[in-house]
């Protein structure tokens, strides 16, 4: 124990050690007392795996009063919305979807996700519905498969509806008839349950409302609520970026030309770095997208074409190479296999089709064709490759001596007679062995 402590008498201490403690004890409670907050999530674009992977890491998070759902959404994956319909089912803390802002959707699986929220609200101006599953380019999928596919969604849309009170009926109808409604048209026809100008509003409309979750009845107490938006993480920002049809066949058609270059230039190392990182990062978003390995073929197939063509004469594989990229671009995103039900209709930009094939053409019949003609060009050898070739004298010529021309040194006689050393010179000609030089 220190000096200075033994000089301060005990019931000093034993004051300030119950100050302490006092001040201790009034601050727990205003830390126990701070409000929980109303945590703001944001789903945005395709209901793909990461979004789902977003909404139960953040309904996973302990602490909110009131989760709100921002939804506008096409539609996606049904495997990915089913995890996010399960995770809002299962939350013990309450959980308001909301569409907004005004002009936003909740189509197909959007549609799904709305009626799982323990409340459902609308912004001026969104629209609800079109669930009626459809192929990945927006095609029906008839037979018996189509039956069985919408069979199933609307029996979800109809139990979702019913566990919230709403109605059944027209959820049912979204799925078997793809109708839609305005904003105006749900809240009067019981599919969602309000309409909120903006976030305000909602929350003022909600505060005092009963709603049940798993953990039994909750009465919403919003009065200063602080709010929190929960934001994605880089990597799943990142991740849900790639997931987009023409970023997707971007990655992939520069991916495939770097890696060509490569081949054909080695040693440049960033055409390969580039063509490797655009190719996995290709591969993990058609992981999670509705990928038809035929047109993956037609693309490398043309780039074989286009690489052939280079080496013999003509334009025919040229052309079948340009008609078989644009076949494959087409096709990209147009599996044969069963595709999801609730994903919307997927495709390339035929502007982004166009300028990847002309660029592709481009490259194959001009950069590397030049390439591969200067690779063709005989390679200079010989004594006579040094005519106007300069260097220095290293021992007089007088006549012959010994000059260091292009690092060698040759035997070397002066043109207009005799040179000193240490003199530059250049050489005139070559007389077999021996080089005439001319002084400079």
């Amino acid at each position: 124990m220190c000096d200075v402590c033994d000089r301060v008498p005990r019931w000093q201490r034993m004051v300030w050690l119950g100050l302490s403690v006092a001040l201790l004890l009034a601050l727990c409670p205003a830390v126990a007392a701070q409000p929980s907050p109303v945590r703001l999530l944001e789903v945005r674009g395709v209901i793909n795996p990461f979004a789902a992977q977003y909404v139960e890491r953040s309904l996973g998070q302990a602490g909110a009063r009131l989760y709100v759902v921002l939804l506008d959404t096409p539609g996606g994956s049904e495997a990915s919305m089913r995890r996010v319909v399960q995770a809002i089912l299962n939350s013990p803390v309450p959980v308001a979807v909301y569409v907004a802002p005004a002009g936003a959707r909740a189509a197909s699986a959007g549609m799904f996700v709305v009626q799982a929220g323990h409340v459902a609200a609308m912004a001026p101006g969104s629209h609800i519905g079109a669930a009626h599953p459809v192929g990945a380019t927006g095609e029906d999928i008839g037979g018996a498969l189509g039956s069985k596919v919408t069979s199933d969604a609307a029996a979800l849309a109809r139990s979702l509806a019913e566990l919230r009170g709403r109605n059944a009926a027209w959820a049912e109808q979204a799925v078997l008839a793809s109708t839609s409604l305005t904003a105006q048209e749900a809240v009067a026809q019981r599919v969602v349950d309000l309409e909120a100008r903006d976030l305000a509003d909602l929350l003022a409309q909600l505060d005092g409302r009963r709603v049940t979750t798993t953990a039994g009845q909750v009465v919403l107490d919003l009065t200063g609520a602080p709010q929190e938006r929960v934001p994605m993480t880089a990597l799943e920002r990142l991740l849900q970026a790639l997931i987009d049809p023409n970023i997707a066949y971007l990655l992939m058609t520069i991916g495939m030309l770097a890696i060509i270059v490569e081949l054909f230039h080695p040693g440049l190392v960033l055409p390969g770095t580039v063509g490797a990182i655009s190719l996995v990062l290709a591969f993990i978003a058609f992981e999670n997208l509705p990928l038809n390995w035929g047109g993956v073929v037609l693309i490398v197939l043309a780039l074989v074409f286009f690489v052939l063509d280079i080496k013999v004469s003509g334009i025919v594989l040229s052309l079948g190479g340009a008609v078989a990229f644009v076949l494959g671009s087409l096709i990209l995103f147009s599996p044969f296999r069963p595709p999801s039900p609730h994903m919307p209709a997927l495709r390339v930009s035929p502007w982004l089709i166009g300028t990847m094939t002309v660029t592709t053409a481009a490259l194959f019949l001009w950069v590397l064709q030049a390439g591969l003609r200067a690779q063709r060009l005989p390679v200079p050898v010989g004594v006579h490759t040094l005519v106007g070739a300069k260097g220095v004298v290293v021992s007089a010529l007088e006549p012959l001596g010994v000059v260091q021309v292009q690092g060698e040194q040759w035997t070397a006689e002066g043109e207009g007679g005799p040179i000193r050393a240490g003199e530059p010179v250049e050489v005139a000609r070559v007389e077999g062995n021996t080089l005439i030089v001319r002084s400079l």
